[in-house]
């Protein structure tokens, strides 16, 4: 058993709290967030993340899992504190470390010993060496490695990526403090990388994020062409995840990503690149084609329904992602805005999502049908399982016109438009953008 401070309670931290704690470790989590830690006391998890607020409560009535406030009841004693705050947007795109600061700045004042301190929130490189910096200051004859281990947590599968991970990436100037970190994932005998410094690690979390949002724009610019020729995106990506040079992942067309990570990290990541003299043209394309996927929507509906004021419009799903509530960058937040901008009338549905403080203007229903019911156009823009069988007669009667906007290729054209919907994906075949130019008559040459 360690003992294990771990700074934040947030998506992150929290996991990783829960998580060392059911391997055994005794662990505290600061927040200096209130009403979260009092939240958290009473064993309620303040956001959504599956099966997480079960793994919270039985690991705090065993006594391996407490929350404070005060880092004075975290920090002394322990072997390890890790830092998972929040990294935001900053000035310019980059990201933003003062939260990362105080923690170390708070950490130093603490700390009463031997100290490895893990920097497990979303940094740039060089931010190691910060943390080192700060936690130098106090001069109380302590000594404090800082370690790189950073997260690969997706939300909706947090506690399964963080009990069977692909790889542990571990990085740090002090060769012995990476591998006591390495010693917390033993009992999971996953694949660690121990990088001889600590800016490889903190680099390869920015390259993962980067290259995977590069994927989905890459699939999203292949769906714009593939309806212009008639060609079918989803199987075009089909074709190219059967190459294990490339395999199928982050390959489906649609709107585009969200969340607290890709949208941030890639600006962050192109922002360093500027930093150091160095324009980062992919990852600008990547972020541009990203914010333009948004309105391929919007498109479709002024397309079918030739005009969006006083349109009825039922927007499905709110979250970045299915089996989450975060609505960080999600598409819903921009796509909505859009149509109520345009004079349409837009009501939403999510399992759990509520947009309720962060869009005005639209009606929100408990139900899919509600949500149709006297629609022009139902809009699928979160793949909830739920959606998958939305192509009914109930949904088509309800509708006033059987019109379904597929902004995640969730559902099979052909079943749909069997079902008597007007159907239109995202780079799918029938599309009314799918028209070829038209070319001149060959020039006869003797």
């Amino acid at each position: 058993m360690s003992k294990v401070a771990v700074i934040g309670a947030g998506y992150v931290g929290l996991t990783t709290a829960a998580c060392l704690a059911d391997l055994g470790n005794d662990v505290v989590v600061v927040d200096i967030n209130r009403e979260k830690i009092a939240q958290l006391k009473s064993h309620h998890v303040p956001f959504y993340e599956p099966g997480l607020n079960e793994l919270v409560e039985r690991n705090a009535r065993a006594g391996r899992l407490r929350f404070t406030t005060a880092y004075e009841d975290a920090v002394p004693g322990a072997e390890y504190a890790i830092i998972a705050v929040s990294t935001p947007e900053g000035e310019g795109g980059e990201a933003d470390l003062s939260f990362v600061e105080a923690a170390a700045t708070s950490i130093a004042n603490c700390m009463d010993g031997p100290l490895v301190v893990v920097n497990k929130s979303t940094v740039p490189p060089l931010t190691g060496d910060m943390v080192s910096s700060v936690l130098r200051k106090p001069n109380r004859g302590h000594s404090a490695a800082v370690v790189s281990n950073p997260e690969f947590l997706r939300e909706g599968s947090a506690i399964q990526d963080f009990m069977h991970p692909d790889r542990v990436v571990i990085g740090s100037h002090d060769r012995e403090a990476a591998e006591k970190v390495a010693r917390l994932y033993g009992p999971l005998d996953a694949k660690i990388l121990i990088t001889p410094n600590i800016y490889t690690a903190e680099m390869v979390k920015y390259a993962s994020n980067a290259f995977l949002a590069a994927r989905i724009s890459f699939i999203n610019e292949i769906a714009r062409i593939s309806e212009r020729v008639g060609a079918d995106a989803k199987l075009v990506a089909e074709g190219m995840g059967m190459d294990k040079r490339i395999g199928p992942s982050f390959l489906d067309a649609g709107i585009g990503y969200g969340g607290s990570c890709f949208p941030k990290d890639v600006k962050a990541l192109a922002a360093l690149a500027e930093r150091f003299d160095y324009h980062p043209e992919l990852l600008q394309a990547v972020m541009d084609i990203n914010r333009d996927q948004r309105m391929v929507v919007i498109d479709k509906l002024r397309e079918c329904l030739e005009e969006l004021p006083g349109r009825v419009i039922g927007l499905l799903g709110l979250a970045f992602k299915p089996n989450t509530d975060d609505l960080r960058e999600a598409p819903s937040l921009v796509i909505a805005s859009r149509l109520l901008a345009e004079g349409a009338e837009v009501r939403t549905w999510d399992p759990v999502a509520d947009a309720s403080g962060v869009l005005q203007g639209v009606t929100s229903s408990a139900t899919v049908l509600d949500a149709v019911r006297g629609a022009d156009a139902a809009v699928i823009v979160t793949e909830w399982p739920e959606l998958a069988g939305l192509a009914t007669e109930e949904v088509r009667a309800a509708m006033a016109r059987p019109l379904i906007v597929d902004g995640r290729n969730l559902l099979d054209p052909d079943a749909a438009r069997a079902a008597g919907f007007a159907y239109e994906g995202v780079g799918r075949p029938g599309s009314p953008f799918a028209t070829l130019p038209e070319t001149a008559e060959p020039e006869l040459k003797l």
